[in-house]
């Protein structure tokens, strides 16, 4: 529960008392719960798909001081899920675009800017600064760092997460109920979860997920309603269903549980798109290759197979000629359509995909494999702007 004695007396302006007026005429917020809105904070992990409406509603809500971390700039790529940014943003820091965003939408909120990569020397701290956490990451590793310090920090983190057609959200508060740990004891290997770039997002998801945290967070800090501690609140945009899974607290959580394990926040070695150590060094080895080092072995007449394991969608986007096409899905069940008397370079979007099928290859007695680093994208970025990124 959140302690919201010291902010029923913030007073509001004139201005104030119209602009939320349609709250004030409802009996379960009135004067009282906008005062409390006023006067707490929200700290906003990610500015970016679910940040997105997080930060436009928090602020026109009237959140009186929003807490914006993101270490990323703005892409072309986010603007068809990201709304808080525009065209005339790209490049800029997305704290400064959604800070420039919430200033326009509501200038009697405060809003503080942390332009870097959350990490285990500074959540503690930032997230004692706040009554409310909010997660809009879109990686584990965060996502653990993020639970641990709330737990340790007596913190309510309202979750969501979201991934092509379905999307979670609830309400973790190790004080009332479990802690994300309880539902995810550990992360997963690194790879073994494809990141939402590799897999793709419906562009209105993160904008339904995140507007059921930022209703979560309203409803904790004026203190009404039904939370969804104890709860996963599951989306499906396909089927348009929701479903409820009840959680329980888990007595052997290793933070959270009767005999901890973990008493000070850590940084998870883990990423959704994380590449295998061979994969992630960049540099020309004998399981892995550059842009640069392949375009001289194609030019010079090396015969080199390439093989493509993104899915077929993908292609249609961008492609490299000659190319193998066979899905990282369907490569153990086709593994004699592929040469092992030739040299062999995998590629998928980012390397990540590539990697892991390189070493399905290796094991299957393919000797002469090379995973292309950065995929298709490092392709693009080194050898052939004129290809579409994606």
């Amino acid at each position: 529960m959140l302690d919201m004695d010291v902010l029923k007396h913030t007073d509001l302006s004139r201005e104030e008392l119209g602009r939320y007026s349609r709250h004030l005429v409802l009996p379960e917020v009135g004067l009282a719960g906008q005062r409390k809105l006023k006067g707490a904070s929200a700290l906003l992990i990610g500015a970016g798909g679910l940040g997105s409406p997080l930060g436009l509603y928090l602020a026109a809500a009237g959140v009186g001081r929003l807490g914006l971390v993101d270490d990323d700039v703005v892409d072309e790529t986010n603007l068809q899920r990201q709304v808080i940014h525009g065209s005339a943003s790209l490049g800029v820091p997305k704290v400064e675009s959604a800070a420039a965003r919430i200033a326009d939408l509501n200038p009697h909120v405060e809003v503080v800017k942390y332009p870097f990569r959350l990490d285990a020397s500074r959540v503690l701290a930032l997230v004692s600064d706040y009554d409310v956490i909010v997660d809009g990451t879109d990686n584990f590793a965060t996502r653990f760092l993020v639970n641990d310090a709330c737990v340790l920090a007596g913190k309510p983190n309202v979750y969501g997460s979201v991934y092509r057609f379905e999307g979670q959200a609830s309400v973790f508060d190790a004080r009332l109920g479990p802690c994300y740990r309880c539902l995810f004891p550990q992360p997963p290997p690194p790879g073994a979860v494809p990141s939402c770039a590799d897999g793709g997002v419906l562009g209105v998801l993160p904008g339904i997920v995140g507007l059921i945290q930022a209703t979560e967070t309203i409803k904790l800090i004026i203190g009404v309603g039904e939370s969804l501690v104890g709860r996963l609140l599951i989306f499906d945009a396909l089927e348009m269903r929701f479903a409820t899974l009840s959680i329980v607290k888990d007595p052997a959580c290793p933070i959270c549980g009767t005999n901890p394990s973990i008493t000070q926040v850590r940084d998870e070695d883990v990423s959704c798109d994380a590449l295998p150590d061979d994969a992630r060094r960049g540099a020309d080895s004998a399981l892995d290759i550059t842009p640069r080092t392949l375009r001289a072995r194609l030019d010079a007449g090396d015969h080199v197979a390439l093989l493509d394991v993104r899915e077929p969608v993908e292609r249609e986007i961008a492609t490299l000629v000659n190319t193998f096409e066979i899905p990282l899905g369907d490569l153990g069940k086709r593994l004699d359509d592929l040469p092992k008397d030739q040299d062999i370079v995998v590629y998928c979007r980012s390397g990540a995909r590539s990697a892991q099928a390189a070493q399905l290859l290796r094991d299957a007695g393919f000797r002469r494999v090379r995973n292309l680093i950065g995929g298709i994208r490092g392709w693009i970025d080194d050898v052939d702007p004129t290809l579409t990124r994606y």
